[in-house]
């Protein structure tokens, strides 16, 4: 289990991945690098072959902050295309699929990020409220983490 299910498409990439949802005090955890410090995205990653999404998501959450989390539910699944913009995908289309996962957070939750990015950039962990002005993937965690519901909701972003 050690591939990441990223497989080359045509002149493009297919990325299959896992985001955690981390809800606590009207914030929720965001995970950003030395690169992009402008630029959040949601604690997760890859799943790598072998792995189902729900260990995925446990092992990333377990990487970024060091805590080891129990899923609580599938939240959403995203399509995204969009142009890859680090060294490796450079200019090349991808077409993602993503579950994101409510994560049951402990009481004493104190994350403490050591992870680094696939190209060796430092990371940090950000908490935010869905009206900070920071830019953030996935955007639709700005009005659906408002009011969740316990319903699996489908979003398509498409960036070509």
């Amino acid at each position: 289990m050690s591939m990441d299910m990223t497989v080359p498409c045509d002149n493009g990439l297919i990325n299959i991945r896992v985001g955690a949802i981390i809800l606590k005090d009207g914030k929720f955890l965001m995970v950003g690098n030395n690169i992009r410090p402008e630029y959040l995205y949601s604690v997760g990653g890859r799943i790598k072959f072998g792995e189902t999404a729900e260990e995925a998501v446990i092992r990333e959450v377990y990487e970024e902050t060091g805590v080891r989390m129990e899923v609580d539910r599938l939240g959403f699944i995203n399509e995204n295309y969009f142009y890859g913009d680090a060294e490796y995908n450079l200019g090349k289309l991808i077409y993602e699929i993503s579950f994101f996962f409510y994560m049951k957070v402990p009481e004493d939750f104190e994350p403490e990020c050591n992870s680094f990015t696939e190209d060796e950039h430092e990371e940090f962990l950000k908490w935010i409220a869905p009206d900070d002005p920071v830019k953030f993937y996935p955007e639709f965690f700005r009005t659906e983490l408002l009011h969740p519901v316990n319903v699996v909701k489908h979003f398509l972003t498409d960036e070509r």
